[in-house]
């Protein structure tokens, strides 16, 4: 979501962001468990990508410490949203105080203020307690629901009542993605919604998640948590990637190119929208967001 909206922030739109909050690793699992705060991890990168200010903000609010205190591990932007969180007396008021500070482009809404707990069901139907502990089972999780189902801000509905465009970014699909739509509230107003469903798809899968997954398993993985509307659109990259270098994500990091399916994917999504998006930088696949962001653009003008 990150990397997309540094992209987005550069065209003639309003943007509101909803951040899933079920980080539950590293610094924010240890502000989450001390603070019983909503995860900050995802809304820091947020607010830094949609930030109008000088790039060394980028650093300061990335920076993690490294020492043997307390402070081990922790980044100042989480630290400054978890201190604002305390003084104005909620996450949403905190990122809204911050976000003067950044100048930033766009509005950022957490998708609830509870400390929520993601569960996940295995392939072999264990159920993980924890967004981390997910992430980090042997097992393929094929399903994931709310221990207890979240509170959403009224900000979050009015949002989605006058939407023009919803996106799906690219990311974690069962542990960023599909997050945002474990809530019944939610999938009634985006049944209800006049917006296009939009998803930008990967171009690499995960372990655990979506190891093997087409590009059409993303978009029927997605379908099948929405409620009685579907994507209309996909995003999907047809660009040709280094052999190499995706033998080198197949060996370090277990992570496979998502095949690109375009005849299945023409059965469930009436749009699809291709081109060559993959960039490479210091040998790390990425979407050229100026390129995504260019064509989700010219689809709503």
């Amino acid at each position: 979501m990150s990397t997309l909206l540094k992209g987005l922030k550069e065209f003639p739109i309003e943007i509101t962001t909803v951040v899933s909050v079920c980080d539950d690793g590293k610094s924010t699992g240890k502000l989450r468990e001390e603070f019983n705060i909503p995860a900050v991890g995802d809304i820091r990168k947020v607010l830094v990508a949609l930030s109008e200010t000088e790039p060394l903000i980028e650093d300061l609010f990335n920076y993690r410490f490294q020492t043997t205190s307390d402070l081990n591990g922790h980044t100042v932007g989480n630290l400054l949203l978890t201190a604002l969180a305390n003084i104005t007396g909620n996450m949403s008021d905190g990122i809204e105080s911050l976000s003067k500070v950044l100048n930033l482009k766009g509005k950022v809404l957490p998708l609830t203020e509870d400390n929520v707990v993601l569960m996940g069901k295995m392939e072999d139907g264990s159920l993980v307690k924890g967004e981390h502990n997910i992430t980090q089972t042997p097992q393929k999780v094929i399903d994931v629901f709310y221990e207890k189902e979240p509170e959403i801000p009224r900000a979050v509905i009015q949002k989605i009542k006058e939407a023009d465009l919803i996106i799906f970014t690219m990311g974690s699909l069962f542990t960023s993605i599909l997050p945002n739509l474990l809530s019944k509230e939610i999938i009634h107003e985006i049944d209800g919604s006049k917006a296009k469903l939009m998803y930008v798809c990967n171009m690499m899968t995960q372990p655990g998640e979506t190891d093997k997954f087409k590009t059409s398993d993303h978009i029927k993985t997605i379908n099948r948590y929405l409620g009685n509307r579907k994507l209309d659109s996909a995003i999907i990259n047809t660009g040709a990637i280094d052999t190499a270098l995706v033998k080198k994500y197949e060996t370090l990091e277990q992570k496979d190119l998502v095949e690109v399916d375009l005849e299945e994917v023409q059965k469930l999504v009436p749009e699809i929208i291709t081109n060559n998006y993959a960039t490479i930088t210091d040998s790390v696949i990425r979407h050229n967001v100026m390129k995504v962001s260019a064509d989700i653009f010219s689809s709503i003008i």
